[in-house]
């Protein structure tokens, strides 16, 4: 706790100072036959939350007002195509796309890219997200919300939030490679997918509890997140003493996210408590997997999660745990995945609910965890060169595992926990073996 009461006031005393706040409206105005927008199912089941990914670049030409006034236009151009994230929630199953716009934040800090790079502080990248300026609360309904700070060495970095309700990471993508490609000044040869969702799952009628049950968003503040780093080297080492007990070649992410698992289930427990059952959702890619496949620039959600249990102790070794996520993957294509191609979807997605709802009433320890390895948020460019490092801060909800691909081909895990969990697991040797701890940005 001293720790991070330390590293919260030193984020106190960099001073963040927003210049302008701005709505950025579609260049052209959504007709009116366009202004409501049908949600699918699954965006139903996503709670109005926003998501956010921070992108830092280093000091480059042009100026920052005029990087500030490109990043605007191209998002007005851009908000063009994606005209539903320019409007607002209208009802469970409806956005009012009435061109409202999207939030946009203009800021400056009295640090350097370099003092925010060293060791990152949670603390202080919050301050970078748009949801920290204290107007923003009033623009809660707001579906997209971007801040873009300069640093005192010339450095900048560009927030996108936008909400869960509408997006998951390949259409924050497809947003992405949308409005750089309007900053350079080119035109997308294929307009977004708007439709796609609520095509292949229509709309239901919900009851309220099924709602509910879908994604746990209850927040706390008795939670802590931590950045661990896998190189490349350390995931091979990995993999080759995992792969040694399995029948196949596991992956990058099943190999990192079984350490992790492991350990936290460690610091959870201690030394004289019995052990408790756990589970594991994990968020699968639907795209690839639908007839036809749908197109990566689809707007919403496309991703369901699936479970991976561990029953008892024996279970806690790295080949077991890798071998029931592969399977527990296979199980979910092969029955769920195909079976979601049916009657629109609704009746695996009424059945996962209640089973994941039998999973919480259970005693079980449960973790979350999203992968965007493999997603190219590497090649983010606005016109003034590829970002250094992109993270994503988590401010909702404890027991969660974000994982993304580091530029030498390892991977990078934020890892949110009870503080006295994390206390233990952050000191974890069998984690520290494969993991630095927090290293910093190399520039």
């Amino acid at each position: 706790m001293k720790e991070e009461e330390g590293k919260k006031k030193m984020s106190e005393e960099i001073k963040f100072e927003v210049e302008q706040r701005r709505y950025i409206k579609p260049s052209i105005a959504t007709p009116p036959h366009l202004q409501i927008f049908k949600l699918s199912l699954l965006d139903q089941l996503f709670p109005n939350i926003h998501g956010n990914i921070t992108f830092f670049f280093p000091h480059t030409l042009p100026h920052f007002s005029t990087k500030s006034q490109l990043l605007q236009t191209s998002l007005s151009h851009t908000l063009t195509r994606f005209y539903p994230l320019a409007g607002n929630l209208h009802s469970a199953t409806t956005l009012h796309c009435n061109d409202v716009g999207a939030l946009f934040i203009q800021s400056h800090t009295n640090t350097s890219l370099s003092d925010i790079l060293k060791a990152p502080n949670f603390h202080t990248l919050q301050c970078l997200l748009p949801s920290t300026d204290n107007q923003t609360s009033t623009n809660a309904a707001m579906l997209l919300l971007v801040r873009f700070t300069s640093f005192r060495c010339g450095g900048t970095a560009v927030t996108i939030s936008l909400s869960h309700k509408i997006a998951d990471i390949a259409a924050v993508i497809a947003l992405l490679k949308t409005w750089t490609a309007a900053c350079a000044g080119e035109t997308p040869t294929r307009d977004p997918e708007l439709a796609a969702g609520a095509a292949l799952f229509p709309p239901r009628e919900l009851p309220a509890p099924a709602v509910t049950a879908s994604i746990n968003t209850a927040s706390s503040e008795n939670f802590t997140s931590r950045r661990f780093v896998f190189e490349a080297s350390k995931v091979k080492a990995l993999k080759k003493r995992i792969g040694e007990g399995c029948a196949f070649e596991p992956s990058r992410v099943e190999v990192v996210l079984a350490l992790i698992w492991k350990c936290a289930l460690s610091a959870s427990r201690s030394e004289t408590a019995p052990f408790k059952r756990s589970v594991l959702f994990q968020a699968v890619n639907l795209r690839p997997r639908m007839e036809p496949a749908v197109a990566d620039g689809a707007l919403g959600n496309f991703v369901w999660p699936f479970a991976v249990t561990v029953e008892e102790e024996a279970q806690l070794e790295l080949q077991v745990m890798v071998k029931r996520m592969r399977e527990s993957m296979r199980e979910f294509v092969e029955s769920k995945a195909e079976k979601l191609k049916e009657d629109g979807g609704f009746g695996v997605v009424m059945e996962s609910l209640k089973e994941r709802g039998e999973v919480m009433k259970k005693n079980s320890v449960v973790y979350k965890c999203s992968s965007w390895c493999r997603f190219p948020l590497g090649e983010v460019d606005f016109g003034w060169g590829e970002a250094v490092w992109a993270c994503s801060v988590n401010k909702m909800v404890s027991n969660t595992i974000a994982l993304m691909d580091t530029r030498d081909g390892g991977v990078e895990a934020f890892v949110t926990l009870d503080h006295h969990h994390m206390l233990l697991f952050q000191q974890h040797h069998h984690l520290l073996h494969y993991a630095l701890l927090n290293p910093s940005v190399i520039l």
